[in-house]
Order: structure tokens, then C-alpha cells, then sequence
């Protein structure tokens, strides 16, 4: 779940809704079923480097998220909610994942991770590879979208590293090894991504905004708290409200902000140059054995 707007209790968010995140971790509608090995939250505060905690208990069962969801307001917040696809339960295995003022969150997996993960951290950039903190298929792929410049463009930076994994992949034989729905942020505005190689992705929605909502449900006393460009993305709608959610079409990317969804088709792109202007490792080795 993403959520920006007006500052508001973490808890409202986390535990309030009906189908919270909370509750989704242990009875999940459209995903995995049972969510409990590890969650995460992060929010922007007073500077600009966002606040992260993490454990790998059960989000269920954590006694001191209960605990800081009821102190702390955010403007802008990611939470998971995590069901391992094979890596080790550890915290720094727990979404979200956080580079200097960047966050990013993924549901999916990168099939045949562990035959392609070699090729895939060597397409790091040098200077990024020491912050790898983790042993996740979600992580490379933020650090993949870093080296490709998601601080720039992340849109193409997404792209780019969607393509670097499924040319890897197709190197090694490995059909459809996307799949994926990911929310990164640096603060501001939030980016959604809805894609998947064979075209058969999970779910993702986007809320409609606060003005109308109030105008369909005006019993439900959230709405009124809620500030006027409050918007929420999330895996699974929070309740079940008719018009109150809006799925993310296959394929697709967009920007989530007061002014309503920027939806866009996504396809990924020709992993050539990143945005520094140097060849990746992968594509100079590949130069290199041309010559």
C-alpha cells in the first residue's frame, strides 16, 4: 500500500480499513494468502532521507508497529506486507527497499532468479553494487532501475531494467520471468508499475479522488478525514466500496498524485546505456566480446 496526502495517523491506514493491510496479511483476497514472513513501513518526516522500519515477525503479530502506527502522521507512506517466493527471511530481505531518499516496494518475483542472479548484480553500477543489503529477486531490480537512472526518468529507468531481466533471462532459456506490480517514490510524487512477460499480472488499483468519494459514500466518516488530494495504491481494494477503486490496466505505468492518474502503457526498453552515459558491465562484456 502507498498512500499521500494530507499528514494522517499511520494507523488509520494500517489497521482502520476494513480489508487493511493488516488483515490482508492473513487473509490476503487476490494474492498470496498468508503474508507473515516480515513486513515493512516508510515514511517522510522532517528531512528528507524517509524512516524505516522493518522486522520479520508477522505483520499481525507486531506489537511495536501497533504501537508506533498510533503516534506517528506521514504525508506520504509505503507499506508491505511480505510472502517470501524463496529467499531467506531476514529484515533486509522486507520491502520496502530504501536508497538515500528513494523508496521501492514489488509484488512478483523474477523467475529463475537464481540462475540469472550473478548476471543481473553485475549490471549494477559499481558505485551502487556495496548498498545491496539483501538476497531478493525485488532488490536487483530497484538497484538494476537505479543504474538505468530512476532519479532521472523513472519511467525508462523501469523500462530499461525490465529488459536487461528478460534478455538475461532469454539468454538462459527462461520463458516469462516477469512479473511484477512495483510502487517507488522519492518523497513526492508516486510511480506504479503493472507488468508482467506473459501478460497475466497481479493485481493493482489505485483509489478514485477524496471530492467523489464523498459524493458515493458520504456515510463513510474516513472520506471526511481524509484530505482533498489524499490518494491511495494498493495490492487489494481496502473495502469493498463500488467506485472507490479503479484496477491499473496490464501493462501499464503511471504517476499517482492530486491531479488523479497519469496512466501510461509500459513495455520494457533496450537495456543499452544508463543514464550516466556508460555502458553497463553486461553490455561491455558483451562489447568486448565482439571485438
Amino acid at each position: 500500500m502507498a498512500y499521500s496526502g494530507e499528514p494522517i495517523l499511520v494507523e488509520d491506514l494500517l489497521f482502520k480499513p476494513e480489508h487493511s493491510l493488516i488483515d490482508q496479511s492473513l487473509h490476503s483476497h487476490l494474492g498470496a494468502t498468508t503474508n507473515g514472513d516480515g513486513f515493512g513501513i516508510c515514511w517522510y518526516g522532517t528531512v528528507s532521507e524517509p524512516a524505516l522500519f522493518k522486522s520479520i515477525d508477522p505483520a499481525w503479530n507486531n506489537h511495536n508497529l501497533r504501537e508506533i502506527a498510533a503516534q506517528i502522521r506521514a504525508p506520504l507512506l509505503f507499506a508491505h506486507v511480505r510472502a517470501s517466493t524463496g529467499t531467506q527471511v531476514q529484515r533486509s530481505n522486507c520491502h520496502p527497499f530504501r536508497h538515500g531518499k528513494w523508496l521501492w516496494m514489488h509484488n512478483g518475483e523474477i523467475l529463475g532468479f537464481r540462475d540469472i542472479k550473478r548476471e543481473l548484480m553485475m549490471a549494477v553500477d559499481p558505485s551502487l553494487y556495496p548498498d545491496i543489503a539483501g538476497t531478493t529477486d525485488s532488490e536487483v531490480l530497484f538497484f538494476l532501475a537505479l543504474t538505468f537512472g530512476l532519479r532521472d526518468d523513472p519511467f525508462t529507468a523501469v523500462g530499461r531494467a525490465v529488459g536487461m531481466v528478460e534478455k538475461v533471462a532469454r539468454d538462459h532459456g527462461i520463458d516469462d520471468p516477469v512479473q511484477m506490480t512495483v510502487a517507488t517514490t522519492a518523497g513526492d510524487t508516486i510511480w506504479v508499475f503493472r507488468y508482467s512477460t506473459e501478460g497475466r499480472t497481479r493485481s493493482l488499483f489505485s483509489s478514485t479522488e477524496v471530492a467523489e468519494l464523498r459524493e458515493l459514500h458520504p456515510a463513510v466518516e474516513m472520506f471526511h478525514r481524509l484530505g482533498i488530494d489524499a490518494r491511495f495504491v494498493v495490492s487489494e481494494p481496502l473495502r469493498d466500496l463500488p467506485g472507490a477503486w479503479n484496477e491499473m490496466p496490464e501493462s501499464s505505468a503511471a504517476v499517482v498524485g492530486p491531479a488523479g492518474n497519469d496512466i501510461r502503457r509500459f513495455r520494457p526498453l533496450e537495456p543499452v546505456e544508463p543514464r550516466s552515459g556508460t555502458l553497463c558491465p553486461v553490455a561491455v562484456r558483451r562489447q568486448r566480446a565482439m571485438v
